[in-house]
């Protein structure tokens, strides 16, 4: 419906995203509005385009969706307009005059003929100059905001589509709408193929192929980690999206794109891949960039002068412990080797050697710093060694004052330290690592620690197993079990799955169970009575320390309905709102799904501490809702409100997909496994889940779906060319002996 009234009051505004709240009246009704706006003004009038929602707290509100600016058509609309703050040097006394002046003609006179503005006293030629500069930028956004708006663009986006382009929006998008998908964050190829066929653009153009390529690079690097494509795949793909265009068209794009810098194509050299590898420029470079710094720690690590040997024989007798050889040849290349990777399954004594050198690296007052991919992992690392660790994120002071995301350290700041321990290295995308990369020291010690049969990283890259199977750094593979407490078959069954062994199944053990389900419906009914009564019963685990994990997002048994169906039972009353379907209430677990580097928070850490960035797979709780916005508190103490614009990248966390359980521990895991999911029910998914539950897991599903799991050794290939650059730059370096 379409509402038309004045602004009385602006209630908030959030100056990043445009999310306001405001008081109007529509006709001598008092009406409260939300929703994404460009710049108002109290004193404004406006159309609104939305609807009536009941908000629990705040009662009745119009939700907006477009918004239609009013020219004001009265003496006490232009007045309020011109005070209202957007020219500068009009206050209520100039306004006042200008209007008494000029009356019902004034904006059109400041429109057409601003040098008669000087016939006002006070207001000489540079004044009218900049009254009128005002009055066209606004009009120009607002016409702007418009025309995108009647292509059915969101306020959201049009706002970003207008900080992009000015006033050079509409011409740009007649003339390739596609620029959208490289230019503009979060618009990907549909929404610019639907801007384009509105708005008459030749769909048979080169810049939408263009495009499609760009999206299915995106695509694939988003959905399954790729940094790259194999031409032929790729244009199979790319085929598959345009519908319309032949493999001759497509592949005559590349060259354009590469001369335009958005693609790079690499040839794998004596490769059983006989065919182009294509990448996005930045996934490219940045792969190589990773690859070159990585083979220059190994050249310029400095000489520590320890014996390693000497130290860990002193290590052992203070601490009363025996380090197996292998992990003695851990310890050893972290004082002898630039940058080393250590790799073993639960129990197979990781902490241990990282214990071990820190000791090694305090006793020689050298600088180490620990960290991790993400807050869970890096609480956990802190709690296992008694030091101090952080997120890499947090190691490299993110910073936002520039208005856009950069780090604190890199190459020309770099860290204080002799050596960076990085663990959960599997879980780190090719951005963040870089980022690390630059910021290393020269000199400094690099060791990478993480399990190489795990789920690799939900984001783009393969880092772990591409520099183990480089060969060209030291790997050290812990196999020995040395923590097993009586008893407790979690850490043995997890080694006999990865083994392709069926665990054992003792419902007697303590700590490993499984509930012989088959339908999808008896899934869902176990899991919710675990969740909600039976794990606290019998073992005193109370919901917050109870994960649920699933392959699947969708069907019965899926992430999103068992979401919804626990919801309903552990907390189905309160405070709430409704995004997109979903509805969160004051005490939802949730999860951060993005990596948003805009959003702030606070923590108060016996001060108050203040930050910007919010990262995937971080969870918190919902601990309000107000005036439309989400109130989450995260497990490291980070206080976020989420408005309107940002409330996308949250989700219900009561259930979590497996791969978004990476670097996490949780007391106790459900592990839910329905009866289907095709090749991703596989051993080493099933191997990552169960490694994630530190005093219980239940696995509820059938017998012969655990069987098929253990039996299934089937992983995806990811498609990356750290491997391959390291190769050539450890060449280059003359480090291939």
């Amino acid at each position: 419906m379409l509402l038309k009234g004045t602004v009385i009051e602006i209630i908030f505004r959030n100056e990043e995203n445009g999310y306001t709240v405001f008081d109007m009246d529509a006709d001598g009704r008092l009406v409260t509005a939300v929703g994404i706006f460009p710049e108002i003004l109290e004193g404004e009038s406006l159309g609104l385009i939305g609807e009536f929602k009941e908000n629990s707290r705040y009662g009745e509100q119009f939700e907006v969706r477009e918004v239609v600016f009013e020219t004001p058509t009265d003496i006490a609309g232009i007045y309020n307009f011109l005070c209202s703050g957007l020219f500068r040097g009009v206050g209520e006394v100039t306004a006042s005059a200008i209007v008494n002046k000029f009356g019902l003609q004034t904006l059109e006179i400041i429109e057409k003929t601003p040098e008669r503005l000087k016939e006002v006293a006070g207001i000489g030629k540079q004044k009218a100059l900049d009254i009128k500069k005002a009055f066209q930028d606004t009009v120009e956004m607002r016409n702007t905001i418009l025309f995108l708006q009647k292509h059915s663009i969101p306020m959201s986006q049009a706002l970003k589509i207008y900080k992009a382009y000015g006033s050079k929006t509409e011409e740009k998008l007649q003339d390739n709408p596609y620029s959208l998908v490289q230019d503009i964050d979060g618009i990907g190829f549909y929404t610019a193929d639907k801007i384009a066929e509105k708005l008459g653009v030749d769909m048979d153009s080169d810049f939408r192929i263009m495009a499609g390529i760009t999206h299915v690079l995106n695509e694939s690097a988003r959905h399954y980690g790729h940094t790259c494509l194999p031409q032929s795949m790729l244009v199979e793909e790319t085929k598959r999206l345009l519908a319309n265009f032949e493999e001759d068209r497509i592949v005559a794009c590349f060259p354009k794109m590469i001369i335009n810098g958005l693609i790079k194509v690499k040839n794998l050299k004596g490769s059983d891949v006989d065919e182009p590898i294509i990448a996005l420029a930045i996934n490219y470079n940045t792969e190589n960039s990773i690859s070159l710094r990585l083979a220059k720690l190994s050249l310029e690590a400095k000489d520590l002068d320890v014996d390693p040997d000497r130290e860990i024989e002193i290590y052992e007798k203070e601490n009363d412990i025996y380090l197996h050889e292998m992990q003695k040849e851990a310890v050893r290349n972290t004082v002898t080797k630039g940058s080393m990777v250590i790799t073993g399954g639960p129990g197979t004594g990781k902490t241990t050697i990282i214990k071990c050198i820190l000791d090694i690296y305090k006793t020689r007052k050298l600088k180490a710093l620990l960290c991790s991919p993400t807050g869970r992992a890096s609480k956990r690392l802190s709690e296992a060694t008694g030091e101090e660790a952080s997120t890499i994120h947090r190691m490299l002071g993110f910073d936002m004052s520039s208005g856009k995301p950069k780090f604190c350290h890199d190459e020309y700041n770099p860290l204080q330290a002799d050596v960076v321990i990085v663990d959960e290295i599997s879980m780190a995308d090719i951005f963040i690592f870089n980022a690390m990369l630059k910021a290393m020291p020269k000199g400094a010690r690099l060791i990478l620690v993480g399990d190489k049969d795990q789920l690799p990283s939900v984001s783009a890259g393969n880092i772990l197993a591409d520099v183990i199977e480089s060969g060209l750094f030291p790997v050290v593979s812990l196999t020995e079990i040395y923590r097993q407490d009586e008893g407790s078959l979690i850490v043995s069954n997890a080694h006999r799955i990865n083994r392709g062994e069926m665990p054992v199944i003792d419902n007697r053990s303590g700590d490993f169970f499984v509930e012989n389900k088959e339908s999808a419906s008896e899934l869902v009914d176990s899991t919710v009575s675990l969740v909600s009564r039976r794990l606290k019963k019998y073992f005193g685990i109370s919901e917050r320390d109870i994960q649920v994990l699933c392959p699947v997002k969708k069907g019965l048994a899926g992430v999103e309905n068992l979401n919804k169906v626990i919801q309903d039972e552990v907390n189905p009353d309160g405070k709430s709102i409704e995004i997109k379907g979903v509805t969160f209430r004051v005490g939802d677990k949730v999860m951060h799904t993005a990596n948003n580097y805009e959003l702030e928070w606070t923590r108060n850490a016996g001060y108050v501490e203040e930050g910007q960035g919010v990262f995937n797979g971080e969870i918190g709780y919902v601990v309000d809702i107000i005036r439309g916005e989400i109130v989450v508190e995260f497990d490291d103490g980070k206080i976020v409100y989420y408005d309107r614009a940002s409330q996308e990248d949250l989700m219900l966390a009561y259930a979590v997909s497996v791969h978004k359980s990476q670097g996490s521990e949780y007391p106790a895991v459900v592990l839910v496994l329905a009866n289907s999911g095709g090749n991703i029910m596989n051993r080493n998914l099933l191997y990552t889940a169960v490694t994630r539950a530190k005093k219980v897991v239940v696995i509820v599903g059938a017998y012969r779906t655990i069987a098929r799991m253990v039996n299934t050794d089937y992983t995806a290939k990811r498609w990356t060319l750290l491997k391959e650059f390291i190769f050539d730059n450890v060449k280059k370096l003359g480090l291939l002996g």
